[in-house]
């Protein structure tokens, strides 16, 4: 069946399966997870544990996982971010897809899940295959608006060349940062994780993959969503006493 979304907003059943009622136990899941990713339990088999541990849906448990990560890589992650006032005068490579659908989904009121690292995530699974929404234009306006703000000097996309639709966003990115003067390039690659990984320049990312193995980052998406999406869904999982 043929994907006819025109939107990247919330799933029918995240009132139910997100509400308040539910929070505290979703919290719980999220630092038993954490417990057991700090003690190196495979990622896979701990996520099932402490879903059935916890009866939760699929749903729920992708949630809790993108939620989660260990001690280890949250201060990783932490000693590694870049903080925006040090934006200036500065070069950013952008994990494109990752980026642009967490502030599609945003600005349509999809949940956006505030990780153990700080990190701002959707609840979408792309699984190859990409689709304009209404809010793609607006996504990339806010975040270009973002990072003039920030004074960035340089900006360079990276897109997967094997998602669908990769060439016309491609295309999308370029028209409206010329429209703007603003100084960005755009890349199709057959694999942006392993450049982003590698990457000198500031990544913009929150794949948790490249975040344990690139040596700076920073969290534009938050950053987008905090300065230009006041009205976002921000659900965060995490036991405030929790570093």
């Amino acid at each position: 069946m043929p994907d006819t979304r025109r939107h990247r907003g919330p799933h029918p059943a995240d009132a139910d399966l997100f509400g308040r009622n539910l929070q505290p136990v979703l919290r719980q899941a999220v630092s038993h997870l954490a417990w057991l990713l700090t003690r190196e339990y495979p990622n896979a088999a701990a996520l099932k544990l402490v879903g059935d541990r916890f009866q939760l849906s699929r749903r729920q448990r992708i949630a809790v996982q993108r939620s989660s990560c260990s001690d280890q890589s949250r201060d990783h992650r932490s000693h590694n971010r870049i903080p925006h006032d040090q934006f200036a005068g500065q070069s950013v490579a952008i994990d494109g897809f990752n980026l642009i659908t967490t502030i599609e989904a945003a600005l349509s009121g999809g949940v956006i899940l505030r990780g153990r690292d700080g990190c701002c995530r959707d609840m979408a699974s792309m699984h190859g295959n990409y689709r304009k929404v209404e809010e793609t234009r607006p996504a990339i306006e806010r975040i270009g608006r973002t990072l003039a703000d920030c004074r960035i000097a340089g900006v360079r996309w990276y897109l997967d060349r094997p998602v669908s639709n990769s060439g016309r966003l491609c295309t999308l990115i370029r028209e409206t940062a010329a429209q703007h003067n603003w100084p960005w390039s755009v890349e199709l690659v057959p694999d942006p994780d392993r450049l982003l990984s590698r990457s000198r320049k500031i990544v913009a990312t929150a794949d948790s993959a490249i975040l344990d193995l690139c040596s700076r980052w920073c969290n534009l998406a938050c950053r987008v969503i905090q300065t230009q999406i006041p009205a976002a869904v921000i659900l965060s999982l995490n036991d405030p006493s929790d570093g």
